[in-house]
């Protein structure tokens, strides 16, 4: 009897046991697994728990509550993502720091122009770049209520860097904006523009002056006698035709530069061209006993261009074959076809040009030999001239030359196929 009821109550004792477990102590356990798991960032495969209903309730909870969080985790994946790719796209280079001066934030262009790799959050910035006037511009951008603004010039490019005071509900500072504007091309064109007021300057100047000098001779000495006069109208005459020369380029220029450089687009037969030209240069080559070959490519297809300004090119590239060839000199003009390209060359085998100078060819008013560049009348426009005419017709320019050898200017448009 005895033994009888010592296992009636063993068995109860069990039975009451594994009731609390599956009712209480299981379920409590599945909860803190699906807790664990969602603090991990990982997925329950089912958020069903069981037993009583309390367990239950927490087990739904925790189902929205995750819904929740993967939610959020989207969203902010979706802004990360777009913060990203707005850094990416940023031409200027983009630096964050906080008051500490550690980085917060830099961008693709601010490592790519600083030559540096990926920079983790919370690094100082001493240990990424060393640059004083960075330096000194964040320290004062962190220590002033003013932005902050200075020029940086490198190796390769000039920066502009503007820094900002980043600042709290408190107005107080707790970092700094840097950011930084690639000036190169706005440094170049005003040196170009400096450059060309300078030029004309002194272009002008020199006829100018000759001219009133003359005029303040013929002025003071009214009874000049008539040989010498007739050299000083010959002289005054020269230069009056420099200074047309070189207005006439410098509106040429002027025109070819304007938003509406007003091109009269046609079928241009490049054969019929060439004839031309060559007719119409005959008595200057003549003049210099100079031998002319002239060969267009065969089935070369008409190009569509401006004829009057192809001529213009042919023309300008003429005019320095010419000026720079010996007597009995040998001038070449040439079409060509390469792919979907044509090249329009004239080759001299006369004076050519330096390695040095050759670079510069087609910049405004630069002369490889100045002093004879002037003596023979040029305006140190007609190159650049070239070059502009063939960039407005969607081609390029190159140029090959050697001292005592010659020179070859070539201008490569692109070919229209045959209808």
């Amino acid at each position: 009897m005895g033994w009888l009821l010592f296992w009636v109550v063993l068995a109860t004792a069990l039975a009451l046991i594994s009731f609390a477990w599956r009712k209480w102590i299981a379920p409590w356990r599945a909860i803190q697994r699906l807790a664990n798991q969602i603090a991990q960032g990982e997925a329950p495969s089912t958020f069903l728990v069981e037993g009583g209903a309390e367990p239950q309730r927490v087990g739904l909870t925790l189902e929205k509550i995750f819904a929740r969080l993967e939610e959020l985790n989207r969203s902010v994946a979706g802004r990360e993502s777009g913060t990203q790719a707005i850094l990416r796209a940023m031409q200027d280079g983009l630096l964050v720091v906080d008051a500490n001066r550690r980085v917060v934030l830099a961008n693709r262009a601010f490592r790519k122009w600083f030559g540096l790799r990926r920079i983790a959050a919370g690094e100082p910035l001493l240990d990424v770049l060393r640059n004083p006037a960075i330096e000194r511009l964040i320290q004062d951008a962190l220590q002033t209520p003013q932005s902050q603004r200075t020029q940086l010039s490198m190796e390769d490019r000039d920066l502009e860097i503007s820094a900002v005071p980043i600042r709290n509900d408190a107005d107080g500072v707790t970092g700094a904006v840097v950011l930084f504007h690639d000036i190169t091309q706005l440094q170049r064109a005003d040196k170009v523009r400096r450059d060309f007021v300078a030029n004309v300057s002194h272009e002008l100047r020199t006829p100018l002056s000759i001219l009133r000098g003359y005029i303040e001779t013929l002025l003071d000495q009214p009874e000049t006698s008539r040989e010498e006069l007739v050299r000083i109208l010959e002289v005054m005459d020269r230069h009056s035709k420099r200074l047309g020369l070189l207005v006439d380029d410098l509106l040429t220029l002027a025109q070819l530069e304007s938003a509406t450089p007003n091109l009269q687009l046609n079928d241009v037969d490049l054969e019929e061209l060439f004839e031309t030209v060559v007719r119409d240069w005959q008595r200057k080559f003549a003049e210099k006993k100079l031998q002319v070959t002239v060969n267009v490519g065969r089935d070369l297809p008409r190009i569509h261009a401006d004829e009057t300004r192809l001529q213009e090119v042919l023309y300008n590239l003429l005019d320095n074959a010419v000026k720079y060839s010996r007597e009995t000199g040998q001038i070449a003009l040439r079409a060509e076809r390469s792919n979907s390209e044509i090249a329009l060359s004239v080759r001299d085998n006369g004076l050519g040009i330096g390695k040095s100078d050759l670079p510069r060819i087609f910049e405004r008013f630069y002369r490889a030999d100045k002093a004879r560049s002037r003596e023979l009348g040029g305006t140190g426009l007609g190159l650049a001239i070239v070059k502009h005419i063939a960039q407005l017709h969607g081609g390029r320019v190159e140029a090959e030359s050697e001292l005592g050898q010659g020179t070859m200017v070539r201008v490569i448009l692109p070919a229209k196929a045959k209808q």
